[in-house]
C-alpha cells in the first residue's frame, strides 16, 4: 500500500483530500507522519450516496450472501495484515497490542460471517417465531419479523482500536444491510484509512456500503432520520454531547453509546497469597495496566482487595511492574509501548495528579522510568502507575476520575458487602473480574455485580487455562455496560445484527404469515404432491411442501423392543402397577420411540437429494402415547437456507428445516419438532 502523507476520506465512492491540514504525530518520537485533509466534506452527498446507492446494493444480497462477503473480506485482509502491522507500530502499539486490533478485527469478521451463515436466512426477512394463534378458529395469528431499516449507520470510534473498533461495528451493520459512514478518532485515523483502503480495493463491498470520514463530522448528524443508527465509542462526556444532538432527539434516531468506565477487579476473601488464584489476580491486573498501554475501555482501573492483603498485593504488583520494559516496540524485549499522542500523555498526567491527592504512589515514574528508543524522550510514553487508596469510601476521585493509560488504583474492603459497594461506586462499567476459588462466593457476588457491569469475568485456576482475559470483548458475547459505560450493547452474536434491524409485529392468517416470513406457519396452506418431499432437490423444494404419512399402531412389542435396544427400562414403560398409579394411569411408549417411529413414517429410504440429518430443534412431547394408540406424522418444509457451500464432489447443498407434527387417532398433537437436513442441489 502506497504511503499517503495526507489522509483521505472515502466519500460517495471516491477518495477526497489533497491539501494538508492538521499534522498527526508518531507516538514513538513525536515526528509528523501524516496530515488530515483540508477539503470540506459534503455530508449531504455522503448521506444521499449511502441511501440511494449503498442501501439498494446491500439489499440486492440476502443475509447469507452478505455473510459470504464478510468471510471473503476477512480472508483478503488477513493476507495483507503485515502492511497494517507496519503502520500500527507508529501508534506506539506493540505487536501484541496490534494483534488485538488487527487480527481481533479480522477475527470478528470471521465470527460474524460464521454466525450469519449458521443463524440467518437466505432472505432479508428474519422471522422471530413461533407464530402465536390469536383466535379460537385458527384463522388469525401473529408473529414478529426483523427487516433492514433502509437507513444508514454512522459509526464514531475512539483512538485506541482503529481497526477492531471499525470492524466490530461494521460487521453486524453490513449483515443487517445498513451502509455505514465510519468516523475514526483523528489521532490514529491513518490506521483506519489503511484498512478501509484495503476493503475498498477488495471489490467485495457493494458500492456505498462503506464511507470514511477523516476529521470532523460537521453537520452529518443533522442529516439523519429515524431509519438511521448512530454508534459511539469514547468518553462519557462526548457520548452525552452526541446523544443530545437536537436532530437525533427530534428524529428518534437510535443511539448506541459505549463509554470509558472505571472497571474493577475483585480479589475474593477466600484467596490467600499462597493460592494460584493470587498470582492469577496479579497477572491479570498487570496485563490490563500495560496492554495497549492501558488505553482500553475495558482496562482495570480499580483493584478491590481484602484490606489485610493490600500490602501483599501491592508488593507483588510492584515486582511485576518493575519488570515491564517500556519503549519503541521494535526493540527486542519491549513489552509496553506509548500512548497514542502527546495530548493523551498530558491528559493522563493531569488525571494522575488528581488521583494522587490523598493516595500513595506504589509504583510510578520515580521507579526508574526510562523508555527505550531513538527520540523516545519526545514520544508519548507514560510510566505504569499504581496508586493505593486507604480510604476508598471517603475518596470520590478514585471512583469518578479515569486516567486512560497504564494507571490503576488499589483499595481495600473489610467484607464482601463492602467489596460489592465499592464495585458499584463506578456508577456503571463495561466489565469486572472476580477472582475466587469458592463457587458460593461467585454465586453471591456475580448477580449483584452484574447489575452495574456489562460483563463479569470469573477467574480461577480451571478457567485460566482458556480464559481470554478481563479486557477482551468477544464477538459471541455482549459488549457494553449500564450507566457511565454508556448503557449500550454491541457484539453478542446475532443480537448485534438484530440491533440494526427493525422489529415489527405482523398479524394475519397463517397462510399470509408464511408468505411474509418465508417460513411455513402451522395452519397455513400446504402443498401436497405425489413426489415425496425427500425426493426433491434443494432448488425444487418450496416452503409448504408437505407429506401426511400413513398410520402406525403402537404395540407392547414395540415398547419392549425399543427398551431392549436403547437400554431404557423406565418404569412408565414397563411397570404396569406403577404406571396405573401415575398421572397417566397406564403404560406409555418412550418419547424417543415416538420420534423414531415418526421418522420411519416420513423418511423416503432410497438414495436421493437428502444427504443427512443435520439436527433437531424445538422438540416437545405434548401428550403420551399409550399401547394401542395409532400415530401418524405430517412433514412440511418449513425453511430453506442456502449456505452457498459445496461438498467434496463440487455439488451445492443447503439446509432445510422441516416442521414435524405427530398426532394420534384423535388428531391430538403428541409430539412436535423441527428436523434439519442437508439437501443437495442439482448437479
Amino acid at each position: 500500500m502506497a504511503h499517503i502523507s495526507t489522509l483521505q476520506s472515502l466519500i460517495a465512492g471516491r477518495w477526497l483530500g489533497e491539501s494538508a491540514a492538521v499534522p498527526l504525530h508518531s507516538a514513538l518520537n513525536n515526528r509528523v507522519i501524516y496530515h488530515t485533509h483540508a477539503e470540506k466534506i459534503d455530508f449531504d452527498e455522503a448521506v444521499t450516496y449511502a441511501r440511494k446507492t449503498g442501501v439498494p446494493g446491500l439489499m440486492a444480497l440476502d443475509f447469507q450472501q452478505r455473510a459470504a462477503r464478510l468471510k471473503a473480506l476477512a480472508l483478503y485482509l488477513v493476507e495483507r495484515k503485515e502492511e497494517l502491522y507496519a503502520i500500527s507500530h507508529l501508534s506506539g502499539a506493540t505487536r501484541a497490542d496490534s494483534w488485538v486490533d488487527i487480527e481481533g478485527g479480522t477475527g470478528t469478521l470471521f465470527a460474524y460471517a460464521s454466525m450469519g451463515s449458521n443463524e440467518l436466512p437466505s432472505s432479508n426477512v428474519l422471522h422471530e417465531g413461533p407464530a402465536i394463534a390469536l383466535g379460537k378458529k385458527g384463522g388469525f395469528a401473529g408473529t414478529h419479523i426483523l427487516v433492514p431499516r433502509g437507513g444508514l449507520a454512522v459509526h464514531i470510534n475512539a483512538f485506541n482500536f482503529p481497526i477492531w473498533g471499525l470492524l466490530e461495528k461494521f460487521a453486524p451493520s453490513f449483515l443487517a444491510a445498513m451502509p455505514c459512514i465510519a468516523k475514526p478518532a483523528t489521532a490514529t485515523s491513518y490506521l483506519t484509512q489503511a484498512v478501509v483502503r484495503m476493503m475498498h480495493e477488495s471489490g467485495l463491498l457493494p458500492a456505498g456500503s462503506l464511507q470514511l470520514v477523516i476529521g470532523s463530522t460537521g453537520d452529518l448528524l443533522d442529516r439523519l432520520n429515524g431509519q438511521d443508527f448512530v454508534t459511539f465509542t469514547g468518553s462519557a462526556v462526548t457520548a452525552a454531547k452526541l446523544r443530545t444532538n437536537p436532530n437525533l432527539i427530534a428524529q428518534s434516531v437510535p443511539f448506541n453509546g459505549e463509554a470509558d468506565s472505571l472497571n474493577c477487579a475483585i480479589l475474593a476473601p477466600d484467596v490467600t497469597p499462597d493460592d494460584v488464584e493470587f498470582d492469577l489476580f496479579v497477572k491479570e491486573v498487570v496485563r490490563e495496566m500495560t496492554g495497549k498501554s492501558g488505553q482500553k475501555c475495558t482496562a482495570i482501573r480499580r483493584i478491590i482487595v481484602p484490606e489485610h492483603l493490600m500490602d501483599a498485593v501491592g508488593t507483588r504488583l510492584r515486582e511485576r511492574l518493575a519488570k515491564v520494559v517500556v519503549g519503541d516496540p521494535s526493540i527486542e524485549g519491549v513489552r509496553m509501548g506509548a500512548l497514542a499522542s502527546k495530548e493523551q500523555q498530558n491528559d493522563v498526567a493531569e488525571r494522575v495528579a488528581t488521583l494522587s491527592q490523598g493516595n500513595e504512589v506504589v509504583f510510578g515514574a520515580a521507579d526508574g522510568f526510562n523508555p527505550l528508543g531513538d527520540g523516545a524522550q519526545d514520544g508519548s510514553f507514560f510510566s505504569p502507575t499504581l496508586l493505593m487508596c486507604r480510604d476508598a469510601f471517603g475518596n470520590d476521585a478514585v471512583h469518578d476520575v479515569e486516567a486512560f493509560g497504564p494507571v490503576s488504583t488499589m483499595m481495600g474492603y473489610h467484607d464482601i458487602d463492602e467489596a460489592l459497594a465499592l464495585a458499584a461506586r463506578g456508577k456503571g462499567s463495561l466489565v469486572s473480574t472476580l477472582v475466587t476459588r469458592d463457587p458460593k462466593i461467585a454465586a453471591r457476588v456475580v448477580p449483584q455485580v452484574a447489575a452495574t457491569h456489562g460483563r463479569v469475568h470469573v477467574l480461577e485456576r480451571v478457567a485460566s487455562v482458556d480464559s481470554t482475559g478481563h479486557g477482551s470483548p468477544l464477538p459471541q458475547l455482549k459488549h457494553g455496560g449500564p450507566g457511565r459505560a454508556g448503557g449500550g450493547e454491541e457484539l453478542g452474536g446475532v443480537r448485534a445484527v438484530r440491533h440494526y434491524l427493525q422489529r415489527a409485529a405482523v398479524q394475519g392468517s397463517p397462510t399470509m404469515l408464511a408468505a411474509i416470513t418465508g417460513e411455513y406457519v402451522r395452519g397455513a396452506d400446504v402443498n401436497e404432491s405425489p413426489i415425496h418431499p425427500f425426493r426433491k432437490h434443494f432448488e425444487d423444494l418450496k416452503t409448504g411442501d408437505s407429506l401426511l404419512t400413513h398410520r402406525r399402531t403402537v404395540s407392547e412389542a414395540d415398547i419392549v423392543a425399543f427398551g431392549g435396544i436403547s437400554g431404557d427400562f423406565f418404569y412408565m414403560h414397563f411397570d404396569e402397577i406403577a404406571a396405573k398409579e401415575s398421572q397417566f394411569g397406564k403404560r406409555i411408549a418412550h418419547g424417543y420411540f415416538v420420534l423414531s417411529a415418526a421418522a420411519g413414517l416420513f423418511v423416503s429410504p432410497g438414495v436421493g437429494p437428502v444427504l443427512a440429518n443435520y439436527g433437531l430443534d424445538n422438540l416437545r412431547f405434548v401428550a403420551p402415547v399409550a399401547i394401542g394408540d395409532t400415530i401418524r406424522a405430517r412433514l412440511t418444509c418449513k425453511r430453506k437456507v442456502d449456505r452457498n457451500r459445496k461438498d467434496v464432489f463440487g455439488v451445492g447443498q443447503g439446509v432445510v428445516a422441516w416442521d414435524v407434527q405427530v398426532t394420534n387417532q384423535n388428531e391430538e398433537l403428541v409430539a412436535s419438532y423441527d428436523i434439519l437436513t442437508l439437501v443437495s442441489k442439482r448437479e
